[in-house]
């Protein structure tokens, strides 16, 4: 794709997160959008039929961008490391100010949804590699830990990263590892 092509969908995208971290999703118009990014409408209509349709897309975009920050070198994988777990937290953290926008926003939980079923396909590889002696079923263990990883994941974010990646991949292993006997 030309560089140029590239780098308006960018822009565009870009002022349309700034502007849902301003304001409800309602609220948000083309020109509104135009006008950040500093491009006519017509430009904005050569790349997204509507906001809808640049909401989605940009959902899409940043999920891959996320998802890609924490692909091994060599790779996809069937394994759920801590290295992967802390390039993700970093990635976050390194572009909090779009990612904080996307997971908090609440007039459209389209990201964080999307987020969770991201997660919930990599844990259910991983989990369906295991041997579970508990009881537990494979299907509800992936939804537990995908929907409890984006939970822990929001309030990272929304409480302003109060821990290092690191800390937070070792706290989420701690976790894991535990044997809580609350019942």
């Amino acid at each position: 794709m030309d560089r140029r092509i590239v780098r308006s969908r960018q822009m565009i995208m870009q002022a349309f997160i700034g502007l849902l971290g301003e304001q409800e999703f309602e609220r948000v118009t083309i020109q509104g959008i135009a006008d950040r990014a500093n491009v006519n409408r017509g430009t904005i209509y050569l790349h997204f039929t509507d906001k809808y349709d640049l909401l989605e897309q940009s959902v899409e975009t940043y999920l891959m961008m996320l998802a890609d920050s924490c692909m091994p070198e060599d790779g996809p994988t069937n394994e759920l490391s801590r290295d992967l777990l802390i390039r993700a937290f970093t990635y976050l953290k390194e572009h909090a100010e779009i990612y904080g926008v996307l997971i908090t926003n609440k007039g459209i939980p389209t990201f964080r949804h999307r987020m969770t079923q991201m997660i919930e396909a990599n844990i259910t590889l991983v989990v369906n590699q295991m041997k579970l002696e508990t009881g537990i079923h494979k299907d509800v263990l992936a939804q537990f830990l995908s929907v409890s990883i984006t939970g822990l994941i929001e309030w990272w974010v929304v409480q302003s990263m109060p821990y290092t990646p690191e800390e937070m991949v070792e706290q989420m292993a701690r976790i894991l590892q535990a044997r809580l006997q609350l019942w």
